[in-house]
């Protein structure tokens, strides 16, 4: 048996769209195999959302299924689709086995993940647990991304004599996922004793990155196909005598290629998919806005980012070069517009409130986000905000000031992985793409004079310590003095991460690359009591 396996990026709510491209892959390959296999809700985009509740989303669901079958009424190969499907008002995750111009099998998912970023169970009723599908000579097993997490379906599939298993998935990125999927895979392999075909999404949605890297595995473990991270891909595989073959082997990223790697994806899709003509963003000669200005114009190309340089009295003359520098070596658009006359402006209408405490500090960023904004509107491009992960867990964020824009690339990067990628890109391009002083001088918001960011946070590689042990891992506060972190430490940043939620839930999306990403990933009420242990401090 010959399957060709698509890992394609569906546009999520584009049926029609999503359609052609099936159908135009189908055609491309349907008298060279015998089933054609598409990843997860390939129909609709994965994760389509309450989209699936609406009657006249469903009905075009249904019309563009009916077209598919009837362009198999001809010979040639079978189709596996995966779509949102209607049966006896009932509405399931459902694979469609299309052949000879109609539905031949529907399998529902049975396991419905309702954790972390995913909410099935709101609008997808359970399936019953599958049985093999006798097809050319083979019993195949199909089940849907999470059926392989849980070893139940893959046993059952087993028992009632499958001969290899089948997975579309919807699987999102995050780091080290793929180990995570071929140790999955290889449990269920080794359970089972059935070679396994694990067939992934790719591609940009909302905060959500789909890396693709799907895969092929035998029965004894062995990885016999890879296909690309990040990328469009497809492959041609062989079933016989028990054992998957291909030509297709490609290498997965990993560490800072990886993340870098998502985020450009990440950033892309939102843009295109989004209709966007562009992006700009403040380019400060600080280390975020850099590494999102490379980002941007690596995945865009430099003339559809644009950066805007907002200098202050307190902006450093070596920020000032740095940042045009870094804007000749990316060959994008530069601009330099003072914030000066702007806070003159506010000085005279506020007075002696102008000068109270952090005012002026926010002053200065929320002008430079007006400018960004005002510029937004003047072109149709979109505003990127840069800030990253540990500035958004403790509040050392803006708001309507950096948290301005419609997406922040960096919003689920820590700062010391700010600074790996950063030296990654520069070590990768044999030159310094990011001037090097942006790598060495301490970091610094520039909102007053001989400012710097460990003024008011704790040194970053302590900081990001913290605040991954209370944020991935749920920690409690002995735990990390356990682990040799100053207590009184551990109570600020957490006071600081605690008061900080109503600033998250205004900021701009962003791709998720860690475990527990601000957002679905974590929901913790704004207004909130609750001080663990003996934090006493008042909120």
């Amino acid at each position: 048996m010959k399957v060709y396996a698509a890992q394609i990026n569906p546009h999520v709510g584009a049926v029609k769209k999503n359609a052609a491209l099936i159908a135009d892959i189908w055609q491309k390959h349907k008298d060279h195999c015998d089933l054609v296999v598409f990843p997860e809700l390939c129909l609709t985009g994965y994760s389509p959302e309450d989209l699936v509740l609406k009657p006249a989303f469903m009905d075009t669901c249904e019309a563009a299924v009916k077209a598919l079958c009837d362009l198999t009424k001809t010979s040639g190969a079978a189709l596996l689709l995966s779509t949102p499907w209607r049966t006896q008002d009932k509405l399931y995750n459902a694979l469609l086995l299309i052949e000879g111009g109609s539905i031949k099998h529907i399998i529902p998912k049975h396991h419905l993940p309702n954790y972390g970023v995913f909410d099935e169970k709101r609008v997808f009723a359970q399936g019953p647990i599958p049985q093999p599908v006798l097809f050319r000579g083979e019993r195949i097993g199909f089940m849907t991304c999470e059926d392989l997490w849980l070893p139940d379906i893959a046993a059952a599939l087993a028992a009632a004599g499958a001969a290899m298993l089948i997975v579309p998935n919807g699987s999102p990125y995050e780091e080290d996922k793929t180990t995570i999927r071929l140790t999955l895979a290889y449990e269920r392999v080794k359970e089972t004793g059935l070679p396994l075909l694990y067939l992934n999404q790719v591609g940009g949605q909302d905060e959500l990155v789909y890396d693709g890297c799907s895969f092929a595995m035998n029965a004894k473990g062995a990885v016999a196909m890879t296909m690309k991270a990040f990328a469009e891909d497809g492959a041609m595989l062989t079933f016989e005598n028990g054992v998957w073959t291909s030509d297709k082997h490609e290498d997965w990223p990993e560490g800072s290629e990886s993340v870098y790697g998502a985020l450009k994806l990440g950033l892309h899709d939102y843009v295109t998919k989004n209709g966007f003509t562009g992006v700009l963003l403040g380019l400060s000669g600080g280390v975020d806005s850099a590494l999102v200005a490379v980002i941007a114009t690596e995945a865009l190309g430099a003339d559809k980012v644009t950066c805007v340089m907002m200098p202050s009295p307190y902006t450093a003359q070596m920020s000032l070069d740095d940042a045009e520098q870094l804007s000749k070596n990316l060959g994008c658009p530069y601009r330099v517009i003072s914030i000066e006359d702007g806070m003159k402006a506010f000085d005279a209408m506020l007075k002696d409130d102008a000068q109270k405490g952090v005012t002026p500090e926010n002053i200065q960023s929320r002008l430079r986000g007006m400018i960004l904004m005002a510029l937004s509107n003047a072109s149709g491009r979109m505003v990127l905000s840069t800030g990253n992960k540990s500035e958004m867990a403790v509040g050392y964020a803006t708001l309507y000031g950096d948290m301005c824009g419609g997406f922040s690339v960096l919003k689920d990067v820590y700062k010391t992985q700010v600074y790996d990628i950063c030296h990654w890109l520069n070590g990768r391009a044999q030159l310094a793409l990011i001037p090097e002083r942006i790598l060495t001088r301490a970091p610094s918001a520039e909102l007053k004079p001989d400012q710097t960011d460990q003024d008011s946070l704790p040194p970053y590689d302590e900081l990001d310590a913290i605040l991954k042990g209370l944020i991935e891992d749920d920690l409690r506060r002995r735990e990390l003095v356990a682990r040799g972190y100053d207590a009184a430490t551990i109570q600020k940043v957490w006071l600081l991460l605690d008061r900080a939620e109503y600033k998250r839930r205004q900021a701009p999306p962003g791709v998720k690359i860690t475990p527990r990403a601000f957002g679905r990933d974590r929901r913790v009420p704004i207004t909130n009591g609750f001080v663990p242990e003996k934090l006493e401090e008042k909120r």
